[in-house]
């Protein structure tokens, strides 16, 4: 049954769906046509809105006992650890659930480069999930101040400091950010109010992101778009619901491991010694999420240049879908791009290597050398390959292969032979 014919059973369900469609949505979701060829890399998006209300839940109850005074918060973090009951727990899921959100979203934002999710007819999806990733990272940024721990301090001293670089303005961005002449009390409160708003903001973001998705229809490994419903589709439960909640089992001990055996190896030490002004750490750096984006921004000399560098650098994604020229979506039929897509996970993981090293010697070339790539492939790259690589033969639907149709990719040995 769809949910162009859905009529609810009883009384009260027709009086309230007549008014509150909700039913007819509910059941939409669960006849919801899906490719039935996604992988596993498609379960992601699943995994990432369980992170997102763990993130809140566990957020909330936090922030009962947490108290945003720069006097205050680093004792108040040892209480909740120390004698709030499953404090511990609480506070270890918490942290190191907000990496294992960062970890699942980069594997999102990668399967959708690898796949051509970004491109016509769905940028829109695209460009929302880069303002959540942003928001993402505001967020993360401001939770990381809160434990008022000497990285926590400094990092908030070194990150907010770099809005005094925007000509005319910067000066009393960073006065309003720091609620005075320096980090202290005021930056604080007003980082614990940001931290507790914006995930909210991005669970609305998300409900448009899921409905900005149901209007293309979901894309597909090979690429192709597909008619709703047909041979090449199921409905999303029971088939696609169960496939998530395996991978999200298997999310979860991963997770899980972390949080009971390693609570602290993501983190860093001088985070458990109370903030000092007068003492700087000997080498202050983000949480490892934002490492890529810091190595970006300290490997250009010019302190203006590099903040323009680092936004730049996500800017880049946003655009994204006008930079990549090439018709064809899936990187199966693209064995040219294919080589620079390993070429670009490669840069990233080096520039976050080099983002945790001290910028100075070898450290500083590697990064300038990355940043450079990182730019030419979305810049230079993308758009001339677009026009010059010959795609692989793509198949008309889902289940030609199989059944006989067009061949797959991996048979096409004589269009391999002409690249």
């Amino acid at each position: 049954m769809s949910e162009h014919n859905y009529t609810p059973s009883s009384k009260f369900g027709k009086w309230f769906n007549d008014r509150l469609p909700l039913l007819t949505l509910a059941n939409h979701l669960t006849d919801y046509p899906t490719p039935k060829n996604l992988n596993y890399w498609w379960t992601f998006g699943g995994i990432l809105t369980f992170c997102l209300i763990t993130q809140i839940i566990t957020g909330l109850i936090l922030a009962m006992h947490y108290v945003a005074h720069a006097d205050l918060a680093f004792g108040s973090v040892e209480h909740i650890m120390r004698n709030v009951n499953y404090g511990w727990l609480i506070r270890y899921v918490h942290a190191n659930g907000a990496s294992m959100f960062f970890l699942a979203v980069y594997i999102h934002i990668f399967r959708s480069l690898y796949y051509g999710s970004y491109k016509s007819p769905r940028e829109m999806i695209w460009i929302l999930g880069m303002i959540i990733y942003v928001l993402m990272m505001a967020a993360a940024f401001m939770g990381y101040v809160l434990p008022w721990g000497q990285m926590s301090f400094w990092g908030a001293t070194v990150i907010t400091n770099l809005f005094s670089a925007i000509p005319l303005v910067g000066e009393s961005v960073v006065t309003w950010l720091w609620g005075g002449y320096s980090v202290d009390n005021p930056t604080l409160t007003r980082f614990f109010s940001l931290h507790y708003l914006i995930p909210f903001l991005i669970l609305g973001l998300v409900v448009l992101h899921i409905w900005a998705l149901h209007v293309p229809g979901n894309n597909n490994p090979i690429g192709i778009d597909l008619k709703k419903p047909s041979k090449d589709t199921v409905p999303f439960h029971p088939y696609i619901v169960i496939k998530d909640l395996f991978a999200l089992l298997i999310f979860l001990i991963i997770f899980a491991l972390f949080v009971f055996y390693s609570p602290n190896i993501l983190g860093h030490a001088d985070n458990y010694i109370e903030a000092n002004p007068l003492v700087t750490p000997a080498h202050i750096v983000p949480e490892w999420y934002l490492l890529p984006f810091y190595a970006i921004l300290r490997s250009v000399p010019d302190k203006l240049l590099g903040v323009i560098a680092m936004f730049s650098a996500i800017f880049v994604l946003i655009i994204l879908p006008w930079l990549d020229t090439s018709k064809v979506r899936s990187t199966i039929f693209r064995p040219l791009y294919k080589q620079f897509y390993w070429f670009l996970i490669a840069d990233v993981l080096i520039l976050g290597y080099v983002g945790a090293m001290p910028a100075e010697g070898i450290y500083l070339l590697v990064a300038r050398v990355g940043t450079a790539y990182y730019f030419i492939h979305f810049l230079v790259i993308l758009p001339i390959l677009g026009r010059l690589e010959k795609p692989l033969e793509i198949p008309t639907s889902i289940t030609d292969p199989v059944l006989g149709g067009s061949v797959q990719p991996s048979f096409v040995k004589s269009d391999k032979k002409k690249i």
